[in-house]
C-alpha cells in the first residue's frame, strides 16, 4: 500500500526540530506529524511569519520529509478542560494559576493553528478538545442527565468560534478520542458528533490504543465512523490483568509492569492491526498512517525504527479482483 508513514513528533520534543527530523529519515519514515510545543512549531510564529514557515518546510526537505498534519494537542486541552495545577504546565509561564487567562490563550491559539496548518501546507490539525465533564465520568457523587448536557454544551460554545476559523482557512480538526477528552469512548464519539450537528469541520483521530483498553474493538469504530476519520495513529496497548491490577491505573506510573494495561511499541500489544487494515481499505483511507510512539519498557530510537518497519509490513494493499472470478464459466 502506498499510504505515507509518519511519526508524531510530541513524544520527541525534547530534541531540536532539526535533530528529530534527521533521526526521523534514518528511522525510515516518510514524513512527520508535527507536534506545537518543544522548537517544533510554534503555532502564532506559523500563522504569521513567512520566514518562520520557510524555515520549517526547509528543515522538512532537507531530510527529505512531508509532514500531512500538525499536533495541537495540549493547547487544546486547554480551551475545554477545567483547571486544575496541571494545565499550567501546557500553557505560557505568566498564566500559571490563572484559568480565565489560560483558556483565553488556548482559543487564540487553536485559531492559529487553522492559519499555521494553511501555511504549512497541510490540511489536518490533529488534537484534544478538552472536557469540563471528564471527572464526572463515574457516577458518584452523581451525575445528573443535566450535567453531561451542560458539559456538551459548553464545549459547543468553546469550539464553535475555532471552528469557524478552520473553516474559513479550509482546515479539518481531528479530534484524538482518548479518555480526559469530551470524546472519550464510541458513544461520546457519537454524542459528540450530534451535537455539532455533523459539521464537516469535525471528525477524528483514530487511535487504537486508547479504545481497546476501554473494552471498545478499534476496528468496528472505524467502520462506524469512516466518513469522519481525517487521521490515524498506529499505536498499541497490552491488557494485562492478574487479579490485582484494574483497567483504571491504580494510579502506578505508565510501564511499570504492575499496571493492568501499558502502551507498548506496535507489535507487542493486543491490538489487532490487520483488521484495522483492512478497514482502512474498505473505507479507501489514502491518509498517513502515523506512528505515535509510547514504550516506557523499550528504548524509543530502536522502537521508532521497529515500528516504521511494521507499519510497512502490516499495510497491505486492497484485492483489485474477485477471488473466484476465475471459477466462473464463459
Amino acid at each position: 500500500m502506498s499510504r505515507p508513514v509518519t511519526i508524531f513528533t510530541g513524544q520527541w520534543a525534547d530534541l531540536p526540530f532539526d535533530v528529530m527530523c534527521g533521526k526521523v529519515k534514518s528511522f525510515g519514515y516518510d514524513g512527520v506529524e508535527i507536534a506545537c510545543w518543544g522548537d517544533h512549531l510554534d503555532l502564532k510564529k506559523a500563522a504569521t511569519d513567512p520566514a518562520y514557515v520557510e524555515d520549517r518546510k526547509k528543515i522538512l526537505a532537507t531530510h527529505g520529509l512531508k509532514c500531512w498534519a500538525i499536533g495541537t494537542h495540549l493547547v487544546g486541552q486547554c480551551v475545554g478542560d477545567l483547571w486544575d495545577p496541571r494545565l499550567d504546565g501546557f500553557a505560557p509561564g505568566e498564566f500559571a494559576g490563572k484559568p480565565d487567562k489560560i483558556r483565553a490563550w488556548a482559543v487564540e491559539y487553536m485559531k492559529y493553528a487553522a492559519t499555521a496548518a494553511k501555511n504549512m501546507g497541510v490540511s489536518v490539525v490533529t488534537g484534544f478538545m478538552g472536557s469540563p465533564i471528564w471527572k464526572y465520568w463515574y457516577s458518584f457523587p452523581q451525575t445528573s442527565e443535566k450535567m453531561v448536557d451542560d458539559g456538551f454544551k459548553e464545549i459547543v460554545s468553546l469550539w464553535t468560534p475555532i471552528f469557524d476559523e478552520f473553516d474559513r482557512q479550509g482546515i479539518k480538526f481531528a479530534l484524538e478520542v482518548h479518555p480526559t477528552e469530551i470524546a472519550f469512548d464510541y458513544y461520546t464519539a457519537e454524542r459528540l458528533l450530534k451535537e455539532f450537528k455533523y459539521r464537516p469541520t469535525l471528525g477524528f483521530n483514530f487511535d487504537p490504543s486508547h479504545l481497546i483498553w476501554q473494552g471498545v474493538t478499534p476496528h468496528i469504530f472505524l467502520r462506524d465512523f469512516a466518513k469522519h476519520i481525517y487521521h490515524v495513529h498506529m499505536k498499541d496497548a497490552a491488557v494485562t490483568p492478574d487479579g490485582k491490577a484494574g483497567i483504571i491505573g491504580s494510579h502506578i506510573a505508565f510501564g511499570d509492569t504492575r499496571r493492568g494495561w501499558n502502551f507498548r511499541s506496535l507489535g507487542h500489544g493486543n491490538v489487532n492491526f490487520e483488521d484495522i487494515i483492512r478497514e482502512l481499505n474498505a473505507m479507501n483511507y489514502q491518509g498517513p498512517l502515523s506512528v505515535e510512539w509510547e514504550d516506557s519498557g523499550m528504548e524509543r530510537e530502536y522502537g521508532a525504527k521497529e515500528a516504521c518497519e511494521f507499519v510497512r509490513k502490516v499495510d497491505f494493499s486492497p484485492s483489485n479482483v474477485a477471488f473466484d472470478d476465475a471459477l466462473k464459466s464463459d
